[in-house]
C-alpha cells in the first residue's frame, strides 16, 4: 500500500482546511469539501501550498 503526503492550504471563502495531494501540479484545480469552492493551486514550499481563487469558464473557452 502506497501512502501520499498531503499538503495543506486554506480555503479562502470559508477557511476550511484543503487536502492537496503530492503530485498535485501548479495549475490544478482544488474544490473545498465544505464550501465548494474553486481554488487553483499556485505553488508549493516545505510549510504548505499557496493557492488562488480558481477562474469562472467563460463561454468563449476552447474556441
Amino acid at each position: 500500500m502506497t501512502v501520499t503526503a498531503q499538503k495543506s492550504a486554506v480555503c479562502l471563502v470559508c477557511e476550511s482546511e484543503l487536502e492537496i495531494e503530492s503530485d498535485a501540479e501548479n495549475g490544478e484545480i482544488i474544490e473545498c469539501g465544505t464550501c465548494g469552492q474553486e481554488h487553483e493551486l499556485t505553488g508549493r514550499t516545505e510549510s504548505g501550498c499557496s493557492v488562488a481563487l480558481a477562474p469562472e469558464v467563460e463561454e468563449d473557452w476552447g474556441e
